[in-house]
């Protein structure tokens, strides 16, 4: 039977579209990127305020490195940027950005949106249909130093979200928000080759759109669900374990971190809503939090820039 619990603010923000959440365990911090402001936040727990670094472009998503860098996925090309620590007199920075590939240039209407590092640490990314209508014409790629940038053979989607994998990283999960489905398949990352497609769950909210998920040790995943301001917990069989309502109806990009694993966090957004909502809601766009019974996260494994 579902179980209801409510997460907490954790620290008050504004951002538009809050994204790519990240805990950083060597700095003992929380990265995440407001992708419509084009920057790239980072908070120390305790601190009274995250510090703001803005990039060159929106960021869907982003890794970091085994260097201490982060590898940014910017609306339509791969970059490095330096760790965010540096501060100038234009304000923080993140120094130097270099470009290192780009996606999909010939497509005007896609960006890069939801991804993370596979279990091998490639860079495993989606891209969206920025257009009205949002056909499916986006799609998942792999991206490493060794082998360069890959395209996943999986079906166009409109929106890719929720890519995560399986503890043994040999099930990547995946969604279209717009289809309202989260989908798996096997998946090598030595090969960059997935087959066997099949559903995983279908939301069960008609108003919940599935965006960010992670997996936990138990290989259970954990899906922020747009519309519905929730946090939803899935056996790895897909039932539905129970949910953790938000006071923030655009639930955006969940993760584990803090110094024991045991922390829940999740990203939210203020676009898409009405005035009326953002009254009611006016801690959206704001990160939330809670205590979880167990260390119960997995540290994602950190992108090799040092691999020819």
């Amino acid at each position: 039977m579902e179980k209801q619990q409510s997460m907490m603010l954790a620290i008050e923000q504004r951002a538009q579209l809050g994204e790519g959440l990240l805990w950083d365990e060597r700095a003992g911090r929380w990265l995440w990127t407001d992708i419509e402001s084009a920057t790239v936040h980072a908070w120390t727990p305790g601190s009274a305020s995250a510090t703001a670094y803005r990039v060159p472009d929106r960021t869907g998503s982003m890794v970091i490195c085994k260097s201490g860098k982060l590898l940014l996925g910017l609306a339509k090309q791969l970059c490095f940027a330096g760790a965010p620590n540096g501060i100038d007199n234009n304000g923080p920075q993140l120094h130097p950005v270099k470009p290192v590939v780009p996606v999909d240039a010939l497509e005007s209407r896609t960006r890069i949106n939801d991804g993370r590092t596979d279990r091998s640490g490639n860079y495993v990314f989606g891209t969206l249909n920025e257009a009205a209508e949002k056909r499916p014409i986006g799609s998942f790629y792999q991206f490493s130093m060794k082998r360069g940038l890959r395209r996943l053979a999986l079906p166009a989607v409109a929106i890719a979200n929720s890519i995560c994998f399986s503890v043994d990283g040999k099930t990547m999960y995946f969604t279209d928000t717009t289809t309202r489905r989260i989908m798996q398949c096997d998946y090598d990352a030595i090969s960059a080759s997935v087959s066997n497609v099949r559903l995983f769950v279908e939301v069960d909210l008609a108003d919940a759109w599935p965006d960010g998920s992670t997996i936990d040790r138990n290989g259970c995943l954990w899906n922020a669900q747009w519309g519905a301001g929730r946090v939803v917990q899935y056996a790895p069989d897909g039932t539905l374990m129970r949910s953790f309502s938000v006071p923030a109806k655009n639930t955006t990009c969940p993760a584990f971190g803090g110094p024991n694993l045991d922390q829940l966090m999740v990203t939210s957004a203020r676009v898409e809503m009405s005035r009326e909502e953002l009254e009611d809601m006016p801690l959206a766009g704001s990160l939330f939090t809670i205590q979880l019974e167990a260390p119960l996260g997995i540290v994602d494994a950190l992108f090799d820039d040092t691999a020819h």
